[in-house]
């Protein structure tokens, strides 16, 4: 095995952001340790499933929409490294907020095969700067009449 190859499993199996790679039809085929913590899922749970599994309902339509779109060109409505957030779902229903970047995977002739998300858990943060616009607005609120 080379050393890009061992490389590339030693970062998928050690990473704590989820890793998780998708066909041309959003099935999941790539589901690292990483996104087992933060999904809930185990692997043998998540593997051969929808993206569906990791997206809010009321979110599937635009997913899809956009999916299909950057599997049939090529391209992102988001530059390359580009900071997505986007809320997800985890196994006990519980909804997190996300940050993610996104790869387009071709093959040899530059035809889309797929997509790999690196997503990391950002709802502790979330709900951190949340409480603190709360406190600044109720410090810099005028005084209620008596």
């Amino acid at each position: 095995m080379d050393l890009t190859r061992l490389a590339a499993d030693a970062i998928l199996r050690a990473a704590a952001d989820a890793v998780v790679a998708t066909d041309r039809d959003g099935i999941i085929r790539v589901w690292n340790p990483g996104a087992e913590r933060i999904f809930g899922h185990h692997a043998d749970e998540a593997l051969g499933q929808s993206l569906d599994l990791i997206i809010p309902d009321r979110l599937r339509a635009r997913h899809w929409e956009g999916f299909r779109h950057v599997m049939a060109t090529g391209e992102s409505h988001y530059g390359a490294g580009d900071l997505l957030s986007v809320p997800g779902i985890r196994k006990d229903g519980q909804r997190i907020s996300l940050e993610f970047t996104i790869v387009p995977l071709k093959d040899e002739q530059g035809q889309m095969q797929g997509l790999a998300a690196v997503m990391r858990d950002v709802t502790s943060r979330y709900e951190e700067i949340r409480g603190l616009k709360k406190k600044l607005a109720e410090a810099t609120a005028p005084p209620s009449p008596h």
